[in-house]
């Protein structure tokens, strides 16, 4: 029996986490003084109701090393000899480091166990490292050994693509999520920000005019990029506007071919501190590891500007 366990930042929905059987380990938000735990003590929309109106910018804090092992123990009572363990991106957080440390305690509290535990630094955020679990609960489903599912995350964890647009920078930048120099850039464009991640952290690679022109991003490099034997299914994540959310499910049935399953999922309270109203993000798994930057973005921009063109000056002659 293989039990999957992750950080509540994975921002899978409860029918999901249902469904699979799923352990979470709650991160805590400290918001004007009251501590709340992720997932137990608030909800989402609870959260992004009031978000503008705080005082004080909200704070996030890891699991602690206790936490986990309360669920590796419950696991293991349960009946499991095998634990894979999902978590956030270490450069964004200590979680995976507490997962660790759990592991490293359960085995000196009990030196002759034969219970397996692998931990996993997703180099993901959010639905990134969401999209992982849910791959590999359906993987288990259909019969996958704990070992096929170890290999599988860690070579395909930096082909998770991320996709995320924002309506203010600040949250991501006070939280450390993003670069200053990232964000100063952004701010100076003026135009709404595309984020993925690049060496386990957030990065600017794109700017878009308006929220239609960043769905269409969103397909546009979907198109290009989506590794078909893989993905099998989409993550569409959002914040506070769920309509964006279905508009962009719309346009990649109505513009791709892709036949998978299209999720649409709420970051919870964890991720959303620190992303703010109206955060639109896609998750999937890309063909090899392509590179993408603001600047490469901003050169095809700029090749699609000429290509149209071009035939706009031929349909004139």
């Amino acid at each position: 029996m293989i039990k999957i366990m992750a950080d509540s930042t994975c921002d899978l929905s409860q029918e999901i986490v249902e469904k699979y059987k799923i352990s979470l380990v709650p991160l805590t938000i400290n918001i004007e003084g009251k501590v709340y735990k992720d997932r137990v003590d608030i909800k989402p929309d609870d959260f992004y109701n009031v978000i503008e109106e705080l005082d004080k910018e909200p704070t996030t804090a890891m699991p602690s090393p206790t936490e986990y092992l309360k669920k590796i123990h419950q696991a293991v009572s349960e009946g499991y000899k095998e634990i894979l363990c999902i978590c956030m991106s270490s450069g964004t957080s200590g979680a995976y480091q507490s997962a660790v440390i759990a592991k490293d305690y359960f085995f000196e509290e009990n030196p002759e166990s034969t219970i397996k535990i692998h931990i996993i630094d997703s180099k993901c955020m959010s639905h990134g490292s969401g999209w992982l679990i849910l791959k590999s609960a359906r993987l288990r489903e259909k019969g996958a050994s704990f070992e096929e599912l170890i290999a599988f995350n860690e070579h395909y964890k930096i082909n998770v693509k991320h996709f995320l647009s924002v309506d203010d920078l600040d949250h991501l930048v006070k939280s450390g999520r993003l670069t200053n120099a990232s964000a100063f850039l952004g701010k100076l464009l003026r135009l709404k920000p595309i984020m993925s991640m690049k060496k386990g952290k957030g990065a600017i690679v794109a700017k878009e005019r308006g929220r239609k022109k960043v769905l269409k991003h969103y397909v546009d490099e979907f198109l290009n990029r989506n590794d078909k034997e893989i993905t099998d299914f989409i993550i569409i994540g959002y914040t506070s506007d769920r309509m964006v959310a279905e508009n962009l499910k719309n346009k990649i049935i109505k513009e791709t071919d892709f036949d998978g399953d299209i999720f649409i999922m709420q970051m919870g309270v964890a991720v959303g501190t620190h992303v703010g109203l109206g955060g639109i993000s896609m998750f999937f798994v890309e063909k090899g590891h392509k590179k993408d930057n603001l600047l490469i973005n901003e050169v095809h921009g700029l090749m699609e500007m000429k290509n149209e063109l071009m035939e706009k000056i031929k349909n004139n002659i």
